[in-house]
């Protein structure tokens, strides 16, 4: 059988009106969720993180893909020709199997990570300190947002952090600690014990399954990739609505986590979002586990291999950088 009598194709007018409502959805979201203030290049202090911290720009966002499999047809479908990971198989434009096959150990290490990490209790008791952590004893040169003020006086903030335990589980949140509030966490975190600490209450991990399926985009499907992208700006607005920031300014309530009630209310929403998560992270690698084992690309097989006929083994867990 060959390469292309195994792709599902797709005809000109199916994707092209899917690419469309793909752009139309994004736009939608970008509308209400702008990664810039106004008309000006200045990062929005909530929606605009999403695109300096994750690498994929709203243009990339706005780009629909198939997913690994399927095959675009028609004359439009040659545009595709051009993006990384796709290739020309006879009238056809497709995502490409050596592009699978780079992108294995990525693809496995995410199967890992979110088996691991979905299969684990939640924890819901954090109440959104991290953010907290960021600021704790910090000059004012040091605060991360220094153009939004603090709700509370340095000071009252300091205490927040004080009088309530840090429990973060995510390590790329406990990086940006304050070096004083790191020896405060009940865990030391390290990016060598990642898959052992994530856990599905977090909402770092939460919004962190927009990256996953960003990195693994064109080989996961467009749509994908958008409910990733939707759900993280839930979780980035309970991240800041429950930070120490003031951001009344951009019609942003607290939920004020130095209080009991505000705790609790934390609590109820980033178990909400939590169950949202989960859904989309099972999504996740069942569409990882989807994508075909490759067999090396002749090239980097060693003469040893080749002489006994063996193909290695591609799938192997690595960590992601």
């Amino acid at each position: 059988m060959t390469a292309a009598a195994t792709l599902q194709p797709l005809t000109e007018a199916v994707w092209l009106a899917a690419a469309q409502a793909h752009r139309d959805r994004i736009d939608g979201l970008l509308r209400t969720h702008p990664p810039t203030l106004g008309d000006t290049d200045v990062t929005h202090p909530v929606w605009g993180f999403l695109f300096t911290y994750y690498s994929f720009r709203p243009a990339q966002l706005r780009r629909w893909h198939p997913g690994h499999g399927a095959a675009l047809t028609g004359r439009a479908a040659r545009e595709y020709a051009a993006y990384a990971g796709y290739t020309v198989i006879g009238d056809r434009v497709t995502v490409s199997a050596e592009h699978l096959h780079k992108r294995r150990r990525t693809v496995d290490f995410v199967i890992d990570l979110l088996t691991t990490s979905r299969d684990r209790p939640a924890r819901f008791n954090c109440f959104g300190l991290h953010e907290w952590a960021m600021v704790f004893r910090a000059t004012p040169d040091e605060v991360r947002h220094a153009g939004v003020p603090l709700r509370l006086s340095a000071a009252a903030t300091d205490e927040v952090v004080r009088s309530l335990p840090l429990r973060c589980t995510h390590f790329d949140a406990y990086r940006f600690f304050t070096e004083p509030a790191r020896p405060l966490n009940l865990t030391v975190l390290g990016r060598d014990t990642q898959v052992g600490d994530e856990q599905p209450g977090c909402i770092h991990a939460g919004m962190d399954l927009y990256k996953w399926a960003h990195k693994l985009s064109p080989l996961l499907p467009a749509e994908l990739v958008a409910d990733a992208f939707a759900l993280a700006l839930d979780f980035r607005e309970l991240d800041m609505r429950a930070s120490p920031y003031d951001l009344s300014e951009f019609a942003l309530d607290p939920i004020r986590i130095e209080d009991a009630s505000g705790r609790a209310d934390y609590v109820r929403r980033q178990t909400a979002l939590s169950g949202r998560s989960q859904q989309l992270r099972t999504r996740l690698i069942e569409a990882c586990n989807s994508l075909p084992v490759t067999p090396r690309p002749l090239g980097q097989i060693t003469p040893d291999q080749r002489a006994s006929g063996l193909q290695p083994e591609a799938r192997g867990i690595a960590t992601a950088k």
